[in-house]
């Protein structure tokens, strides 16, 4: 697949709330997963799939989705940048909030080889 069916197909199965297949099937085995800020416990930088799984559980560990929006993808050449909107409660805080990020994955080889995520850090 070229980078703009890549892009399209992770869409699809995110709005689905197939992200877990999207990882399994578009992603590289060496993938970097990079986040604006480090989450609780874990590093800012995941290396490997395995690492990226592992940072995904803990996310639906610890987060009950309410609703999610995805937006786009737009490309710029072998990368493509997705918008994310998501409603969400903090199971450990019972906190609902409101986050609101974008996702810039660059495809090397046909697969999703490297993910960034941009959103406010409160910083």
């Amino acid at each position: 697949m070229n980078t703009m069916e890549i892009a399209n197909k992770m869409v699809a199965l995110c709005r689905e709330g197939k992200n877990h297949e999207a990882l399994e099937t578009l992603f590289a085995d060496d993938m970097v997963s990079v986040e604006a800020a480090a989450m609780p416990g874990m590093e800012q930088e995941a290396k490997g799939l395995a690492a990226v799984k592992a940072k995904g559980q803990w996310w639906r560990d610890n987060h009950e989705v309410h609703s999610a929006v995805v937006t786009g993808p737009w490309p710029h050449g072998d990368r493509f940048v997705v918008g994310f909107q998501y409603d969400v409660t903090n199971k450990p805080s019972g906190k609902r909030m409101k986050l609101d990020e974008v996702g810039l994955y660059t495809v090397r080889d046909g697969k999703i080889a490297r993910e960034e995520f941009f959103y406010d850090t409160g910083m």
